[in-house]
């Protein structure tokens, strides 16, 4: 069978977001404002993840710093495919049924990072509701694989919430990755509107559950700001990753990426 696509109407969105309500996409500011990519550099990057046939969350987060980055060899993969199996209203990954795992995938990694020279990798992946681990054994594997072709790169894995997946935190946290970051990406009032597919709490469960596994490993996170949350409720965002004995916290700016996304505040 095969499906075509009428490249000129805009594609189906998914039920969790083809409702919403439209937001008002304002005028980004001049200062985010960046040149379009095209020097040497950024092209040898752009070749090696092609010719690998990876994934980059710099393009399918439609990142405007994609042309800084990887003019300077650095890119954040993304493991596990394209398609995501939440529909997060700040995300702009395609949600979907996604496919089967590449067997061959942390070998690829593996090699793109060395051919890029990287002395620090990070290694996100989509939500993998669909999986009885939520792609653990696949984060892990891709852990080893880097550790293997790279010794001295040090990787940072930005991991889903592995919900309802027992056992699967704790294959990945004993691939040792250095650093292990989860975001809260919001403050629970925003939870139902922004990340309804996610518990905040389970959340901060595991970030506290790696630290109990692994006591020497470093964990980070973070939150958007510019969803409407107030100072208080950021400030509280904070002292719970304290809590948890993060010792990394970021706060990002969001802009909207089309009319289904939270409107900024």
């Amino acid at each position: 069978m095969v499906t075509l696509i009428d490249s000129t109407v805009a594609r189906p969105r998914h039920p969790e977001k083809q409702h919403r309500p439209d937001s008002v996409v304002l005028r980004k500011p001049d200062w985010i404002r960046v040149k379009a990519p095209g020097s040497p550099v950024y092209k040898e990057t752009q070749r090696i993840v092609r010719e690998h046939g990876l994934v980059t969350v710099c393009e399918e987060a439609g990142c405007p710093n994609i042309g800084e980055c990887w003019s300077k060899k650095h890119a954040t993969f993304m493991i596990m495919g394209e398609i995501c199996t939440r529909a997060c209203a700040f995300c702009n990954v395609r949600t979907g049924l996604p496919g089967p795992l590449d067997n061959d995938e942390p070998a690829k990694v593996a090699d793109a990072v060395q051919k890029l020279g990287l002395q620090h990798v990070v290694i996100t992946s989509v939500d993998r509701d669909d999986l009885e681990d939520g792609g653990a054994r696949h984060f892990a594997a891709v852990i080893r694989a880097i550790r293997a072709r790279n010794p001295a790169t040090t990787i940072e894995i930005l991991t889903p919430d592995f919900l309802r997946k027992n056992g699967a935190l704790e294959i990945v946290v004993a691939a040792k990755p250095d650093v292990f970051n989860h975001n809260l990406e919001t403050v629970p009032s925003k939870y139902l509107k922004v990340r309804p597919g996610a518990r905040y709490f389970h959340s901060i469960r595991l970030l506290q559950r790696v630290k109990e596994l692994d006591p020497t490993m470093f964990t980070k996170s973070g939150i958007m700001v510019g969803l409407g949350e107030v100072r208080n409720e950021v400030l509280q965002a904070h002292g719970r990753s304290t809590q948890c004995r993060c010792r990394f916290f970021d706060h990002r700016a969001i802009f909207a990426t089309d009319q289904k996304a939270p409107p900024s505040a």
